[in-house]
């Protein structure tokens, strides 16, 4: 595919139809071609624009999480399986990501960032990744991060479009309040102080 091309040179189209909930933006994402059907073929065809869409919608009120998504249970890297019965009662922040995905390597310090200075404020964070347990294992080798992390693998891709991310691209990120209601996602790289924007309209 041609190279990625910033926001100011080449604008993504918005979605349609127009929600005045969404907040574009074009973050750059690059993906190792071997692993790019784990993305389907929505996806594709957008890494063939060379350009993500990206949203942060606020959900007013909240919706309910999909049928089924509190009972899942995800194998992890190491140790027992992360369960997300176990994660409701308190706000959530659930990141899907994968260890070719640059973008989601790059915001990885900014969510472990959030986990740290949240946690003590009952904020819980994961991150399911989209990916095979060997690379997986690998990267967390180097990486240190403080949250949990659950293998989701190509099953993954069905979640997030039931999250809402149809395109069932990477990186996204998901915020449950304490009744366990969706209340903000996002397609594309996130950053600190957003996140912390987040928590701070849940408090």
């Amino acid at each position: 595919p041609p190279p990625a091309t910033s926001a100011e040179s080449t604008p993504a189209k918005e979605p349609a139809p127009a929600d005045p909930t969404i907040e574009p933006g074009h973050p750059e994402t690059t993906t190792d071609p071997s692993r790019r059907w784990l993305l389907g073929g929505v996806a594709l065809a957008a890494l063939a624009g060379g350009v993500w869409w990206s949203s942060a919608r606020r959900n007013a009120g909240g919706e309910p999480a999909p049928a089924g998504f509190w009972g899942l249970n995800f194998d992890s890297p190491s140790g027992p399986p992360l369960a997300l019965a176990a994660l409701r009662g308190r706000p959530l922040l659930v990141n899907f990501w994968a260890t070719w995905c640059a973008p989601c390597v790059r915001e990885m310090p900014q969510l472990d960032r959030f986990y740290a200075d949240h946690a003590p404020k009952g904020w819980q964070v994961i991150g399911l990744a989209i990916d095979g347990p060997t690379p997986v294992r690998a990267f967390l080798k180097q990486v240190k991060i403080g949250f949990p992390v659950g293998l989701a693998g190509l099953d993954g891709t069905e979640l997030v479009r039931q999250l809402g991310n149809e395109a069932g691209g990477l990186p996204f990120t998901v915020a449950f309040d304490a009744a366990g209601r969706v209340v903000r996602r996002k397609l594309g790289e996130t950053h600190y102080e957003e996140l912390a924007a987040w928590a701070r309209e849940l408090a």
